[in-house]
């Protein structure tokens, strides 16, 4: 079976009426308009009015103006087969998730009912999953619409213009009303009033219907529109399935070119946290313990903040880790791991107007994580900007009380005033000190690595 390319092939184009020498519309004479035969007085008494064969080719027009938003041709490549729903290369966890928006996209094209909300960040596949959706029910010969959200909102203006083929009312209640409407990046479209407008309108109408709807957006709901985001969260209504993959676009293995460096810490769990160690005394085991269970208690519930403080290579980094990963394997919470130096670098790359992803997009990834590990805190680089990006993202965690995670090597007199103040706030914060010698390279890594061998 040969697949459609795109939508449902308009059917031909209406012949308009033919002059002298043609085939004459019987009802116009080819004229394209009548004049109506009411009595005199009456409002349309000689007004010429289009013709019925006028209308059937306005008709055509105005549908293929429709469908032309539609940009179906060119996702006509993703369909259910080629989505890879496991990636070996990802967590369990994050394959779970992606099986699941797999399994519940493919339920929705066999049977669309309600809405369906794909979320996450760019590249995980949510508009694979939405295009496969409108093309699998094109496929079955059922009208779909794939839109990207900006596009929908540039048809709607060119609408107003004087050559428009369509009416900006005829369009707008068109998308309003198609049995199966897929808006892609919602959140990417100008913020302008007007366009707050029309998609709150839009949204607004098929909530109240009820109608089919897919929707994919990388913009967290808390970001959005209070009313839009109150009906993206009924649960009767809209099934939300957030995506914790990372940009597949990036690579083979995509998890390890993102901002959250978590997979590179994939074997530091609380099991593999070597709390034994035989050159220690009594008092540092006793405190290496303590730290060890204050990080699990966190890692179990994760409320306010927790910093690990102490030299080089005592543990501070494989704690952390373990803390994010507890939480994937747990799913959670969406944690992110993120070197302090490398986030700054991050931030000065996406300041390049090449950066696929715009400044304020990466600030508030990390900002806003449900879970963040810092590490590496006091190692960057001391500048006037650097000091004022930390503060604006630790003061923001600090207000919301979000939990993060920070290790740090600094002495507490060395960190900076305002930061000191709210690491040491024991209502919001645990401050421990990891008061041990060095375990990378010493005696006792080294008798355990002998052990294994």
């Amino acid at each position: 079976m040969i697949r459609p390319a795109g939508p449902p092939p308009l059917p031909p184009r209406p012949q308009g009426p033919q002059g002298p020498g043609g085939n004459h519309c019987p009802i116009c004479g080819g004229t394209g308009f009548i004049l109506k035969d009411v009595p005199l007085g009456h409002p349309d008494f000689g007004k010429a009015i289009p013709c019925k064969c006028k209308e059937e080719e306005r008709q055509w027009r105005r549908l293929n103006a429709f469908q032309s938003m539609s940009n179906l041709e060119a996702m006509a490549r993703f369909n259910f087969d080629n989505f890879i729903a496991e990636p070996s290369w990802l967590p369990l966890q994050t394959q779970q998730v992606l099986r699941r928006a797999h399994e519940s996209a493919r339920h929705f094209a066999a049977m669309p009912e309600g809405w369906l909300l794909l979320t996450g960040t760019y590249g995980c596949g949510k508009t694979h999953l939405a295009a496969a959706i409108a093309n699998q029910r094109v496929d079955q010969g059922q009208p779909a619409v794939f839109v990207v959200m900006p596009d929908l909102l540039d048809h709607l203006r060119s609408a107003f213009g004087p050559n428009s083929e369509v009416t900006y009312d005829r369009l707008f209640e068109q998308v309003r009303e198609t049995k199966l409407l897929v808006l892609d990046d919602l959140g990417t479209q100008s913020s302008t009033p007007w366009a707050q407008e029309k998609l709150f309108q839009l949204l607004n109408h098929r909530y109240n219907g009820q109608l089919p709807t897919v929707i994919t957006t990388n913009q967290r709901l808390e970001d959005m529109d209070q009313r839009i985001r109150s009906r993206l969260m009924d649960i009767n209504l809209v099934e939300r399935i957030h995506i914790t993959a990372p940009d597949f676009r990036s690579g083979a293995n995509p998890s390890q070119g993102e901002l959250s460096t978590l997979s590179l810490h994939h074997a530091q769990h609380f099991h593999s946290f070597e709390i034994n160690r035989r050159s220690l005394s009594a008092e540092e085991l006793s405190n290496l313990r303590r730290v060890r269970d204050a990080a699990l208690s966190f890692a179990e519930e994760p409320l306010g903040w927790l910093v690990l403080m102490g030299t080089h290579g005592v543990g501070k980094t494989h704690l952390a880790a373990a803390i994010a990963n507890l939480q994937r394997e747990q799913g959670r919470n969406d944690a992110m791991f993120v070197v302090v130096p490398d986030f700054l670098d991050y931030l000065r790359g996406a300041f390049n107007p090449q950066s696929p992803i715009p400044y304020d997009r990466r600030f508030d990834e990390v900002k806003k994580a449900p879970l963040l590990v810092f590490d590496d805190l006091g190692t960057e680089s001391a500048t006037p900007w650097a000091k004022e990006k930390l503060f604006q993202l630790l003061n923001y965690r600090y207000s919301a009380n979000l939990p993060t995670v920070i290790t740090t090597s600094a002495e507490p007199g060395e960190i900076e005033p305002w930061l000191r103040t709210r690491m040491f706030d024991v209502d919001r914060c645990q401050v421990w000190a990891l008061k041990v010698a060095s375990y990378r390279g010493g005696a006792d890594q080294q008798a355990r690595r002998k052990g294994k061998n």
